[in-house]
């Protein structure tokens, strides 16, 4: 087991930054999703929006790394800033662990290469206060009273064949993350392969998932993606059936979920404790049990928001997991909307 002088250590998401060729497609999104912008940055088109401790930053600038990565994925999310003790100590480190050193930046801030084209950037406190300070922003932690959203849960990575193993090691060797779960997810037609890894703090967690086969819905991503990224970015909810009330009435589309799962869920999650007929209302999906280690979760996903990129809404009740139960019934739904739409015959 690596001991901490062995790896950079990291204590949290700082921010993600997204990129694309319509930012005000993206202010739009950030707004439907009750994010409060601040002012644009003081010398070019990036902005910043945030809600409790989650910061997003849209950057359609030219001349850095997110012109190459829309140059590639045409938009997505583009870069994270992981939170370190002293950025370039850690810049140092991962360098000397075997990491690539950035080639073009969009912040003064150390940065390696991430997946596909994306970069991670190493934020040390007087790094992320000047950061925020370009956007006239001092950090505030104010959760969004009606959406109720309050951090970064977890962010999954599409990967390759073999990826999953190639990035696993990549977080393990620099970050000193580890596998904390495994597992293989099987539709009628397609299937994945998942390992969740996570910082030893266990506030930065990271779900590979890579495909079994070139149908499947992680194949799909990465044809439409042109290639590996970022899948989706889960955010906690303290109180979720209201999450889904404010923003479905702020336009916001989630996935449905099929009757007959909910015709099932007493059965297959005794005591879970909550109204069915409101899970089933909204399409919130609840997991958990004695199997998974105690406790409950309650999550949803949007329908894909940003190209294939979506975002999932997760309240927990002392689960830890990630809804592997539900897993298998949210491929299942993805899979009939891939049949819908004519990708699997």
């Amino acid at each position: 087991m690596n001991d901490s002088a062995s790896y950079v250590k990291v204590s949290d998401v700082a921010f993600i930054e997204f990129s694309g060729s319509q930012p005000h497609l993206l202010t739009a999104l950030f707004h439907q999703l009750g994010f409060t912008n601040s002012a644009c940055h003081l010398s070019d088109a990036k902005t910043l929006h945030y809600q409790g401790n989650i910061h997003f930053i849209s950057n359609p600038t030219a001349g850095g790394n997110a012109e190459v990565f829309r140059g590639v994925h045409v938009r997505g999310a583009s870069a994270m800033g992981f939170k370190v003790a002293d950025s370039n100590a850690a810049f140092a480190q991962a360098v000397a662990l075997g990491a690539t050193p950035a080639t073009l930046k969009d912040y003064d801030i150390p940065a390696i290469k991430g997946v596909g084209q994306s970069l991670i950037y190493l934020v040390d406190g007087a790094h992320e206060k000047a950061l925020f300070a370009e956007f006239g922003y001092s950090k505030k932690v104010a959760q969004n009273e009606q959406t109720c959203l309050g951090r970064i849960d977890h962010l999954t990575h599409n990967l390759n064949q073999g990826g999953v193993d190639r990035l696993a090691n990549f977080y393990e060797r620099i970050f000193g993350f580890k596998r904390i779960r495994s597992f293989h997810i099987h539709g009628k037609k397609t299937g994945l392969y998942s390992e969740v890894v996570a910082s030893p703090c266990g506030r930065v967690i990271i779900p590979l998932n890579e495909t079994k086969d070139d149908k499947s819905q992680i194949a799909e991503f990465i044809r439409e993606y042109n290639g590996e990224g970022i899948q989706h970015i889960a955010l906690t909810s303290s109180n979720i059936y209201q999450t889904v009330d404010t923003l479905s009435a702020a336009g916001i589309p989630f996935q449905k979920t099929p009757d007959t799962y909910y015709e099932l869920v007493d059965q297959r999650l005794p005591g879970h404790g909550e109204p069915v007929d409101q899970l089933h209302k909204r399409n919130i999906l609840v997991d958990g049990g004695a199997e998974q280690g105690g406790g409950f979760l309650l999550q949803i996903f949007t329908q894909n928001s940003i190209g294939p990129i979506f975002f999932e809404f997760i309240q927990r009740k002392g689960n830890k997991g990630f809804g592997e139960g539900n897993f298998q019934a949210l491929f299942e739904s993805i899979e009939l909307d891939q049949e819908r739409r004519g990708v699997l015959v």
